[in-house]
């Protein structure tokens, strides 16, 4: 049972990447899907999350615009294409999963998810 993230690399400003995060041993159905990033030296923090069931989203008001979730449960597979990016967002990038009944995905940052995966690196040169 594992979560694996993908996509990440160096890439110049203003130039865009697509963050791949496969399930692997059980299904997202029935989950909250959330991508957190963190930055040398600071917090981590939420950056985007869906509702498997239906699709629903949530974007920090940093990335609002620039990036956007999506999900394929035929894959068991969410997506986060990042365009216009900037230095800013040069991070490791995690992807983690909480199985929920929630309305929201928003639950993936209120409560401890069930799987993580182990990150990938996305620098943003300028």
């Amino acid at each position: 049972v594992q979560l694996v993230e993908s996509g990440g690399g160096l890439v110049q400003a203003g130039g865009s990447l697509r963050l791949s995060c496969v399930a692997s041993g059980f299904t997202l159905d029935d989950n909250a899907i959330g991508w957190f990033r963190q930055a040398p030296g600071k917090a981590r923090e939420g950056v985007s999350c869906i509702r498997s069931s239906d699709g629903s989203t949530y974007y920090a008001d940093s990335v609002k615009g620039r990036f956007t979730i999506s999900r394929d449960n035929a894959k068991n597979t969410v997506y986060l294409q990042m365009n216009s990016l900037k230095p800013e967002d040069t991070a490791v990038y995690y992807c983690a999963s909480l199985e929920t009944g929630a309305s929201s995905c928003l639950a993936i940052y209120y409560y401890s998810a069930d799987y993580w995966g182990k990150g990938t690196l996305v620098t943003v040169s300028s």
